[in-house]
């Protein structure tokens, strides 16, 4: 339900289905964080598929956003309204994570928001957002893959990701 790191065999875990219970006991005598949501099949996934949505929606619009007020020159006046905003959120420190993480895991994450699009498809609802955020993920991933960010400190600041991926804007697309 996050990421492994820094949780490691202790990341936590959702389970669904009629052993559920059974297979969670197992697991948490292994050392493991598991927990059973429901005995029916699906719920678990259902909330790992909404959590995505809004996780991978997250990191999608913060590198857009962040690459576009870099483009503009204003993001020294933009990112302090999120801390207005959201002042529990480090979002200089957010942005970094964010990028380094869809430059590393883009094309996974692609692929989970295609299936969470399924998932908002399921339920009756229009998946916009979901299908739009797996566009940028892929997007990402496809810089990665041809280099764009060759040769970044993972721990580099979220500008030197932005400043790459303008540079080679126009040759990408």
């Amino acid at each position: 339900m996050t990421s492994v790191p820094p949780y490691g065999i202790k990341v936590p875990m959702l389970l669904g289905g009629a052993r559920a219970v059974e297979v969670a006991h197992l697991l948490v005598s292994w050392g493991m964080d598991a927990s059973t949501v429901s005995e029916k099949v699906g719920v678990a996934s259902a909330i790992k598929m909404c959590r995505s949505v809004m996780i991978k929606g997250l990191e999608a619009l913060v590198i857009e956003s962040y690459t576009t007020a870099r483009a503009y020159g204003v993001e020294d006046y933009m990112i302090p309204t999120l801390y207005e905003t959201f002042p529990g959120v480090d979002w200089t420190a957010q942005g970094a994570y964010f990028f380094s993480r869809v430059t590393q895991h883009g094309k996974r994450r692609a692929e989970e928001m295609r299936e969470s699009a399924n998932t908002v498809a399921e339920s009756g609802f229009s998946p916009f957002m979901t299908s739009a955020t797996a566009d940028k993920q892929a997007w990402v991933a496809r810089q990665s893959s041809q280099g764009v960010f060759d040769g970044l400190a993972k721990d580099a600041p979220w500008q030197d990701y932005a400043d790459r991926l303008l540079k080679h804007a126009r040759q990408a697309d």
